[in-house]
């Protein structure tokens, strides 16, 4: 058969060709060496002790050497590109979708790592449209539902004026209740979307925390009082820190909100707030149903609510939002907690303006 011998796989392969260059020339050098050495110790005709191993020295030198260097060689190649795939992995997994990870060569030298980074990028594309689709329709559904919400409140409002049978009067309280409901749900909506689109940029003013604390503490009292929990607060007179106090207030009345919807009458629920150099720590303990490891792994995802017998009073967005607006803040929430033993979120903020503590 005519014609010329090819390599059809190595031709098509995309495997990096300095690499595999450098490695069949350095060996190759080095059997040429080996020849030289042997026909040198041959005609020094030096013992057999030595004869033997001078070339296994020489050659466990060679393999130390060529070990050596494809470690590097596939440091600079393959181990760099996944670290930083890795890392822009875990952005895309906390939702940042702007993640970007530049290829390693030109384009008419790309190798498969070059491929599996374009591909990558072109995931964190795709599903940013998707999430960008998918928070524009929640925002314009929001917008439509809450005329029609208005409403139905205001005629539920004028038909309870007293002259109703008592089964009437229920069933306009319950036509009251859940829009209302729906309502909070459409305005957490629209504030997790502004949050995320960044339309809402925070303030930060001095202003005491203790103060505000202890007035999301009271808005709350009849709930507690109701349900019968033990409220206990253990904060400072006086802490003053530089943040925008609105924003804040809302993460505040999540967790106090959660608390107590999640502790059983005769539970407690404790509001601690403590103080450093540099940083405020606020914690909201409760003797709740608590969370296992999954439920734990979720709790800041939207809509998630892990127990279910409390899904009716919640939407699943509080959560979320308050890990929104932490991260625009610059503080930081970790949650500790065991099936059956209650749940303690704690919250770091930077002082950023200093303290005043009375």
């Amino acid at each position: 058969m005519k014609g010329r011998w090819r390599f059809p796989a190595i031709r098509s392969s995309r495997f990096p060709a300095a690499l595999f260059g450098i490695i069949l020339v350095g060996l190759l050098l080095a059997s040429g060496v080996h020849m030289g050495f042997i026909i040198l110790l041959t005609r020094l005709e030096l013992n057999n002790f030595l004869q033997v191993n001078i070339p296994i020295l020489y050659w466990a030198a060679i393999a130390a050497g060529v070990t050596a260097l494809v470690v590097r060689l596939t440091k600079n190649i393959y181990e760099r590109p996944l670290k930083q795939i890795a890392q822009a992995a875990r952005q895309v997994a906390d939702g940042d979708f702007s993640v970007y990870v530049p290829p390693i060569h030109a384009a008419d030298k790309q190798d498969y790592m070059d491929d599996l980074i374009l591909d990558f990028n072109k995931m964190v594309a795709e599903l940013g449209s998707i999430e960008t689709l998918k928070t524009d329709f929640f925002s314009n559904v929001s917008h439509e539902i809450k005329t029609p919400l208005a409403v139905i409140q205001n005629t539920a409002a004028l038909l309870d004026d007293g002259t109703l049978t008592e089964q009437q009067a229920e069933h306009v309280q319950t036509i009251s209740r859940y829009s209302r409901r729906l309502t909070d749900l459409i305005t957490n909506i629209l504030k997790l979307n502004k949050l995320e689109k960044q339309n809402i940029q925070p303030v930060p003013e001095p202003y005491d925390l203790c103060e505000q604390l202890a007035e999301c503490a009271l808005l709350f009292e009849n709930r507690w009082e109701e349900k019968g929990i033990e409220f206990e607060a253990d904060i400072e007179d006086e802490t003053t820190i530089v943040a925008d106090a609105s924003l804040l207030e809302l993460v505040w009345n999540n967790l106090l909100s959660n608390a107590i919807k999640f502790t059983e009458p005769g539970g407690t629920v404790i509001l601690r707030q403590t103080s450093t150099a540099g940083c405020v720590e606020v914690a909201v303990s409760d003797t709740g149903c608590g969370m296992d490891a999954d439920t734990l792994a979720h709790i800041f995802d939207k809509f998630y609510q892990g127990d279910t017998s409390h899904s009716t009073e919640g939407n699943g967005l509080g959560l979320a939002l308050v890990l929104r607006i932490l991260r625009m803040v610059g503080g930081d929430i970790s949650v500790s907690s065991k099936p059956g033993e209650g749940s303690t979120f704690t919250v770091k903020i930077p002082v950023r303006g200093g303290l005043a503590n009375g």
